[in-house]
């Protein structure tokens, strides 16, 4: 069985973007030839699955190509279908079953990188296995909550933690499941 990862930034005060989707913050810890262990997590990984708005954000700041490199599978989930484009598919259709028979399918580990409303309905199900947080040391005060109100309680277990110069930290958990 794959495993899902959540590797995401988030303010100190639990917000992953400021108001109108801001993410500028996350500019703050921006440093030359630090990539927070990124690079390294990604040779694991060969699906993506982001909401359209985190998607929409990183193709215009960014490019296609830090999603679609040709090598892994993207889910650019959304609620409008659309045509697929090279290894990106637009996915309207129900999440938990997405995410349940890509976990069931032979590969690396598949990748969540936002947004809220994907994380939080992934949470709803149990399906994150495991989550590394980069904390950004700045309180934000309003926007986008990473982690939603209402969502069953789900044991962790503590995997590492690193800090960086720049005052990021990283938390890195996995999911403690219950043997029966």
């Amino acid at each position: 069985m794959r495993k899902l990862s959540l590797f995401i930034a988030t303010s100190l005060d639990g917000y992953i973007a400021k108001p109108n989707d801001d993410l500028s913050f996350l500019k703050t810890v921006e440093k030359e030839g630090e990539d927070y262990g990124y690079s390294e997590f990604m040779v694991n990984i060969d699906t993506l699955i982001i909401g359209r708005k985190t998607y929409d954000y990183v193709l215009k700041e960014i490019g296609s190509s830090h999603y679609d490199n040709g090598q892994r599978d993207v889910y650019v989930i959304t609620r409008t279908e659309r045509p697929s484009v090279g290894r990106t598919t637009f996915y309207s259709g129900d999440l938990t079953e997405l995410v349940q028979r890509l976990k069931s399918e032979k590969g690396k580990s598949i990748y969540c990188d936002g947004g809220a409303e994907i994380i939080n309905e992934l949470l709803q199900h149990d399906l994150i296995d495991e989550f590394i947080i980069s904390v950004i040391p700045i309180l934000v005060g309003n926007g986008t909550r990473l982690f939603k109100d209402k969502r069953p309680e789900q044991q962790l277990e503590f995997v590492s933690a690193k800090s960086y110069e720049t005052g990021l930290t990283q938390l890195h958990y996995k999911r403690k499941r219950q043997i029966d």
